[in-house]
């Protein structure tokens, strides 16, 4: 596979899954992809998570795993490559920049878990969401198991992880799994282009709204954390920037 982290201007290209493989995760790229967004690089105001090749990602290499299953421990063995991922899905989360997913074909698995993990995904009209666990006899690992509750209701994801669902573009964009579909051919550049704004904008105050977006504590605490993220906002550089701007009638100028 190609290069799983490369960077143009404000923007970090992450890639985690191998075309070589039919689009299954690369655990080589998952540790590099997470090591990156870990110790983010000064100047990034955003991240792109996309698939190499035709498809998103299509989740762990099941011949791959059969392997992992032969082991001395596969129960060890198993849980090490799903710790892998973890490590993957929170440090997307915690990331303190907006993360956008260019969902062109499958994202299965692991695939589907990613999507769910980033702030904002774009799906082509061929995009094809799946738990896919059921169909090799596994539970869902990256955080399916929690997110997808909490972003379709409860009955809902019962019925989408204990059937196996396949969710086709338009009912992932109803059930608000990705923010918008275009053709296939245009994914990758709809992505792009969005990532390059967010990048451009004011990422620290992106950054907390995201935080923000993502807790999920009772509304008192939520009060408070939205009161502190406000006043820290308006006194770096970007609140600043922001007010002067909107005062002074001009567009703000966030990434100088």
């Amino acid at each position: 596979m190609t290069a799983a982290v490369t960077r143009t201007g404000r923007v970090l290209r992450c890639a985690v899954s191998d075309a070589a493989r039919h689009g299954s995760l690369d655990f080589d790229a998952v540790c590099a992809v997470t090591a990156a967004l870990r110790t983010l690089e000064p100047g990034v105001g955003a991240v792109l998570l996309a698939g190499e090749g035709p498809h998103f990602c299509t989740g762990a290499d099941v011949g791959a795993l059969a392997a992992t299953g032969a082991a001395e421990d596969p129960r060890s063995a198993v849980r090490e490559l799903a710790e892998e991922l973890h490590e993957l899905v929170r440090a997307l989360v915690e990331v303190p920049v907006p993360v956008v997913a260019a969902v062109r074909g499958w994202a299965a698995g692991a695939g589907m878990s990613l999507v769910l993990a980033a702030d904002i995904a774009v799906a082509g009209v061929s995009t094809r969401l799946r738990p896919a666990y059921p169909a090799i006899g596994l539970t869902p690992d990256g955080g399916l198991s929690w997110t997808l509750p909490r972003a379709v209701g409860a009955a809902r994801a019962r019925h989408i992880l204990l059937t196996d669902r396949v969710l086709d573009a338009d009912e992932a964009l109803a059930l608000g799994l990705v923010a918008t579909v275009v053709p296939d051919d245009e994914v990758a550049a709809e992505a792009d282009g969005l990532a390059q704004r967010l990048a451009d904008g004011p990422t620290r105050a992106l950054g907390r709204t995201k935080r923000l977006v993502r807790a999920h504590g009772d509304l008192d605490a939520h009060l408070d954390a939205e009161a502190d993220a406000i006043a820290e906002s308006v006194v770096d550089a970007e609140g600043r920037e922001g007010v002067a701007a909107f005062r002074e009638r001009r567009t703000p100028r966030f990434g100088d």
